[in-house]
């Protein structure tokens, strides 16, 4: 019972484990704590005695995977105010308080009502208390304690890293370490021997042992040979309770491997070997092998092969095959049955990887004898060459003999030896071959510039001829390309316009060299000229100053072009020469004849802005003629005003019977048009004079007065059309003095004046600034 700090002495529990273990059935629970306390006695003071305090149990104990059928009895709690009439109340609370661990609240006692396992809880923390059941306070302090679960052997030991894999190398000395395994045992490993593991090997012996206490396993023989046992399986057990009958065990295995070493020699199986090569066998041909045998892997058994004497050594050539670690022989040298007919070979085979503790094993090498037999075969004529090759000029005849080919037989000497074409490739139609001598002549003429070389084959051992087509001068030369020549109109003089260039398809030795020349048969051509640059090239030039586009927009120029071969050859191109307009810096600008105002230097756009303002005026015409048909409408309101008949024009009317082109009645009724009629169109801004008539009878009127009378009132009357206005059109103003701009007198005076600016005015003066600058050109040459 766990004594708190806030009191000095806290007698409340009494706990008891294991009684029948430890106090027996007379104390069965009641280890009592009790208060301190204050007797009274008569006739003397109060006196305070410290009682004696017995043990304070802060934990009980529960034994693990209880499988009974009543629950499991734990221990009792008791307090000392407990007097035995079930006044007291005890309670309990923490981990497992009520599921796991149950509390009798009259007796004190605790039982655990399930079976508990350590290896998932170790302990339980609970807390107690003692209430009086009448008024539910407490009659103790609430105390902890501790629940421990009492352990008991019911894990076996285990290997988390089982089963193993290990190596070791082979020929080790005894008690070399191999591994060390580690069991685990779940138990509780600080009570009695539940948890204490104790190694044995039940399998492997009398290869490996192990150390009961480490588990470390060692080797137990000397010098175990990988060649005679290279894989062994090893049992290694681990047992609790110190190894003691009733211990759980566990077990694993280890596969341990014993790794090669060389500790072997490499061994030839025979001493002497005997090899056939036969004498057609080609120079650098693998002809046989040979091998030595170690029972080494790996490294270990690596090995180089070498020729250490005999009389072959300089014909035959040994190398080693990582991979199969044979030994290949080659020919270094061509064989012939009728010069030797066997050689001999000392071959050595040795270890590249030797291992010095085992080199009392040794020698690491051995030696074998190899007889080498060369076989006699039946070999086809040589050719005294390798391969031919062989000259003839384009255009020969048929017939025309090339060269001859030589062969012989090795076999039997002034034997006869025919010669064939083979006719397999295309080209070997071309020419034949005498079977006899060896000859070959051409069978078709043949054109260098359409193939320059032929590759043919003679059988007898296949030997390749090559025949080169020589080159004859029967190409003229030509221009290399067609040129597009283009002279400007403000072009001078002796201008280069044009570079050109000749090819020939004959080879540099009948026409590296061009010469370039005008046709002498034609007359001198007045515009343009040829220079010949000694370099296989010519340039253009011109021989006069300004070219027209609008006069003359095409030139042809013929060209003599004449090789450096024998016999030389010459042939005749025409240049064609384009007139263009061009920037003073030379780029041409345009090459199509254009019109006269673009002649004069009116640009597209000079053309553009003039078309837009004769559109302009168009529709300012139309315009004005639309608003003045719109004025021919009725002007008065009133559609009984006579003066409508007055504006209406160009009709006759149909005489005295037609009554319905006028309205009479207006001309005889005068009084009907006495009210003012204003214009539609016009605000009037005089105001009209009121007209008086003298009132008289519409008989007694003459309509001819009536007519002359409103023709005087239209008249004066100043708010009725027409509108008279004086507009002046013939104002010259004042005389300028500017002088004569005639270009009549310009001819006979020198003027000063430099035309020069008139090449930055832009493209609409360029063909002024050209003609000014060829005048000022002409005055200074």
């Amino acid at each position: 019972m766990k004594i708190t700090s806030t009191s000095c002495i806290c007698p409340v529990l009494v706990c008891l484990c294991f009684v029948q273990r430890c106090y027996g059935a007379a104390h069965h629970g009641s280890i009592k704590v009790t208060r301190n306390q204050t007797k009274h006695v008569e006739g003397e003071t109060e006196v305070h005695h410290r009682p004696k305090r017995g043990w304070v149990w802060n934990q009980f104990f529960v034994l693990e995977e209880h499988m009974g059928p009543d629950p499991q009895y734990v221990g009792k709690l008791h307090s000392n105010s407990d007097k035995g009439d079930g006044s007291v109340k005890y309670i309990l609370t923490g981990e497992g308080a009520g599921t796991i661990f149950i509390i009798d609240d009259t007796t004190g006692d605790i039982h655990s009502t399930k079976s508990l396992d350590r290896e998932q809880k170790t302990h339980y923390v609970l807390h107690a208390q003692a209430i009086d059941r009448r008024t539910n306070k407490p009659l103790e302090p609430e105390s902890e304690f501790i629940i421990k679960v009492q352990d008991i052997n019911d894990n076996a030991p285990k290997f988390t890293d089982g089963p193993y894999i290990v190596t070791v190398p082979e020929m080790s000395e005894m008690g070399t370490s191999v591994l060390q395994v580690t069991a685990t045992d779940a138990d509780d490993p600080t009570y009695g021997n539940s948890a204490r593991v104790v190694y044995s090997i039940l399998q492997g012996q009398p290869y490996f042992s192990v150390d009961p206490k480490t588990g470390v396993i060692r080797t137990a023989l000397h010098n175990m040979d990988r060649e005679a046992r290279e894989h062994y399986s090893v049992v290694i057990q681990a047992k609790d309770m110190a190894g003691q009958v009733g211990g759980l065990s566990g077990s694993t295995t280890v596969n341990i491997t014993l790794t090669d070493v060389n500790d072997n020699p490499p061994r030839f199986p025979q001493k002497h070997y005997q090899l056939y090569v036969p004498e057609s066998a080609q120079v650098g041909s693998a002809v046989g092998k040979i091998k030595a045998n170690d029972a080494d892997t790996g490294s270990n058994a690596d090995m180089k092969y070498t020729i250490i004497n005999g009389d072959g050594s300089g014909v035959f050539s040994i190398s080693t095959d990582k991979e199969t670690r044979e030994g290949i022989l080659s020919l270094k040298k061509p064989l012939n049955y009728e010069k030797k007919k066997s050689y001999t070979l000392n071959i050595e085979g040795a270890n590249t990887h030797l291992d010095f503790r085992f080199s009392h094993l040794g020698p690491f090498k051995d030696v074998t004898m190899l007889k080498i037999i060369v076989g006699d075969v039946d070999e086809p004529p040589l050719f005294t060459m390798p391969s031919y090759v062989m000259e003839v000029y384009e255009n020969a005849k048929i017939g025309t003999t090339v060269g001859t080919v030589t062969a012989q037989d090795p076999d039997t000497a002034n034997s006869l030896v025919r010669y064939f074409i083979d006719h397999n490739m295309e080209e070997d139609r071309y020419f034949t071959i005498d079977a006899s001598t060896g000859t070959i002549k051409t069978a078709k003429i043949f054109d260098r510039e359409e193939t320059p070389w032929y590759n043919i084959t003679v059988l007898v051992s296949h030997v390749p001829v090559g025949v080169r087509i020589l080159d004859v001068n029967d190409n003229p030369p030509e221009l290399a390309r067609e040129y597009d020549v283009v002279v400007c109109e403000n072009a001078k003089p002796g201008q280069v316009i044009q570079t050109i260039t000749a090819t020939d398809k004959d080879n540099s030795a009948n026409g590296a060299r061009f010469r370039f020349s005008l046709d002498e048969g034609l007359s001198l051509n007045p515009n343009f000229t040829l220079r010949d640059n000694e370099d296989n090239t010519a340039s253009i030039l011109t021989r006069r100053r300004r070219y027209s586009r609008t006069t003359q927009d095409i030139y042809y120029l013929p060209v003599l072009i004449s090789d450096g071969g024998v016999p030389p050859l010459s042939s005749s191109s025409t240049l064609t020469i384009r007139v263009c307009a061009c920037e003073r810096d030379g780029r041409v600008r345009t090459c199509h004849a254009e019109a006269f105002l673009s002649s004069a230097g009116l640009s597209t756009g000079a053309l553009i802005a003039i078309l837009l303002c004769v559109v302009i005026l168009l529709a300012i015409v139309v315009l004005f003629i639309t608003l003045r048909r719109s004025k021919k409408e009725p002007l008065i309101i009133s559609e009984e005003d006579v003066r409508e008949n007055v504006v209406t024009y160009d009709d006759e009317g149909g005489g005295e019977e037609d009554t319905e082109a006028f309205d009479i009645t207006a001309l005889r009724n005068p009084s009907a048009a006495e009210e003012l009629k204003y214009r539609r169109d016009v605000r009037p801004e005089v105001k009209p004079v009121l007209r008086h008539h003298p009132s008289s009878s519409l008989d007694s009127i003459d309509v001819q007065e009536f007519i002359k009378q409103r023709l005087a009132e239209a008249d004066l009357d100043p708010s009725v059309p027409p509108y008279d206005s004086l507009q002046t059109y013939a104002y010259e103003g004042h005389r300028s003095e500017a002088g004569s701009i005639s270009s009549l007198d310009s001819a006979t005076t020198h003027s000063d004046q430099d035309y020069n600016y008139l090449g930055d005015w832009g493209p609409e003066f360029k063909k002024l600034a050209e003609l000014y600058g060829e005048i000022e050109s002409e005055r200074t040459t």
